[in-house]
């Protein structure tokens, strides 16, 4: 009898799939204590076993590092909690919001910036929540974009999440609802006809931003989850985390950007490590990634390129911080960097 693989959620399930190892266990009862642990079989299968820094099991697996918190590492590192009116929106930008619809996800990744608030045991949004989300949504008209996310809020039935986006395109003023999501790779299977069906909205634009980090995540049922939503007419975007020991060299990151495009998925974001509890181990230097930008710019299309950003610690909100290409020399003449580092004038406007 074919037993149908399930979700590694405890570490004794870990353990017996062979993603820890022993002489950590007792550390890892209080990582897996303190966040909560979600694999999917799909993300345990791209695992390699005997590499112990595979890249994959470095975004996934607990780690005895996750308990070493840093005094700069906040439990709300992006500053969600003072812009929320209401329950399940944040609104920290004049034309659009967030709609978290639960925190509950396909799998947990042990950077992610709100690592203290999902899990398991987080409530989703009740009905009551969900009609005052919408509701504020409804009376705010410079609201043009809705952002759906959590947790991923993909986990929801195709039925539930039709029954969002048909109350989000009621709102005249609402024009884009954009969906965040890591289920594609994470759990390509959910990503039925049905789900593709529920995503689209008549008269309103549709995005769905794929969460990946590493090539290998790109797997051939992920890519068709993809093909069917954008085969579908919903256009894909990316946005990754640089990651130490996951992507932080130019060669694996140039290489899931050329996945990503050549699957029709335009990169979007790459987004700096947040100063979430316990992730420090996963964080670069500002300055390594404004290197690997370089490293991408010149030698990889266009099509190829995100936006290096970071979330400003206490609700700021993002701003670009990618390498900076212009100077001005001491005759006021601007001095421009091409993509092999040599330098060009340009003269000024007058």
């Amino acid at each position: 009898m074919n037993v149908t693989p399930k979700t590694l959620r405890r570490l004794s399930e870990l353990d017996a799939a062979g993603l820890t190892p022993a002489n950590q266990r007792d550390a890892l009862e209080k990582v897996a204590a303190q966040y909560a642990v979600a694999i999917t079989p799909a993300t345990a299968a791209l695992i390699d076993r005997a590499d112990p820094n595979d890249p994959i099991a470095r975004q996934f697996v607990p780690d005895a590092a996750e308990l070493a918190t840093r005094s700069e590492e906040r439990a709300d590192p992006i500053g969600d909690d003072a812009h929320s009116p209401v329950p399940g929106i944040v609104h920290r930008y004049p034309d659009r919001v967030l709609l978290k619809l639960t925190h509950v996800c396909a799998v947990y990744c042990r950077f992610c910036f709100r690592r203290e608030m999902v899990g398991p045991g987080a409530e989703p949004l009740t009905a009551k929540q969900l009609d005052a989300a919408v509701d504020y949504i409804g009376v705010h008209p410079g609201i043009w974009e809705v952002i759906l996310t959590g947790g991923d809020p993909l986990v929801l039935s195709p039925r539930r999440i039709k029954n969002v986006m048909s109350r989000l395109a009621a709102i005249e003023h609402v024009k884009v609802v954009r969906v965040h999501t890591r289920v594609p790779v994470a759990d390509p299977d959910r990503i039925t006809r049905e789900m593709v069906r529920a995503l689209k909205l008549k008269g309103k634009a549709t995005y769905v931003v794929l969460h990946a980090n590493h090539a290998r995540e790109l797997t051939d049922a992920a890519r068709q989850a993809c093909a069917r939503m954008i085969d579908a007419g919903i256009p894909m975007l990316s946005q990754s985390v640089l990651l130490a020991g996951v992507n932080d060299d130019a060669q694996t990151l140039g290489a899931l950007m050329r996945a990503l495009v050549e699957n029709r998925i335009k990169p979007y974001y790459l987004h700096h490590g947040d100063l979430a509890p316990g992730t420090s181990h996963l964080r670069t230097s500002v300055e390594h990634g404004q290197h690997l930008m370089r490293a991408l710019h010149g030698r990889l299309s266009g099509l190829c390129q995100p936006g290096y950003v970071l979330d400003i610690p206490g609700g700021f909100g993002k701003s670009p911080i990618g390498p900076v290409y212009l100077s001005r020399d001491s005759a006021g003449n601007i001095q421009v960097e091409d993509f092999n580092g040599a330098s060009h004038c340009y003269p000024p406007t007058t």
